[in-house]
């Protein structure tokens, strides 16, 4: 990798609505050149619930190699209206957002997780507290 480049990470829903607002929230506020990007259909509930986890270990490895080799220094975990992945109340995704940071601090990265939440008009992701 070239020292003169930055990274984060988003874990994201796979639904390209939510990507542009994700990407671009992470590289204003945190000042990164690339956004790596591991994408599954309703992460959030699949991290929160524990659901799969052939899937938690395939999302664990592909953050590793943005953590590890990329030098990502932020993890963004985004959920969004509308989520056919996750489809429920913006409350149980919010939720599903807190647990799934749970899990992915679990996997012993030494990077921030901060939780995104895109609305409906797709245009802006808001940090989640």
């Amino acid at each position: 990798m070239a020292t003169n480049v930055s990274f984060a990470c988003a874990i994201n829903c796979m639904d390209g609505r939510a990507q542009d607002a994700v990407k671009n929230y992470i590289k204003e506020k945190y000042g990164v050149d690339f956004v790596d990007v591991v994408t599954e259909p309703g992460p959030c509930r699949i991290l929160a619930e524990h659901s799969d986890m052939p899937v938690v270990e395939d999302m664990k490895k592909r953050l590793a190699i943005s953590v590890e080799r990329h030098g990502s220094k932020v993890v963004a975990l985004a959920a969004h209206a509308e989520c056919a992945g996750d489809p429920c109340s913006k409350e149980e995704q919010l939720e599903h957002l807190r647990e799934a940071k749970k899990m992915i601090e679990s996997f012993g990265f030494d990077i921030p997780v901060i939780l995104l939440w895109v609305g409906e008009g797709w245009q802006k992701a808001e940090l989640v507290t």
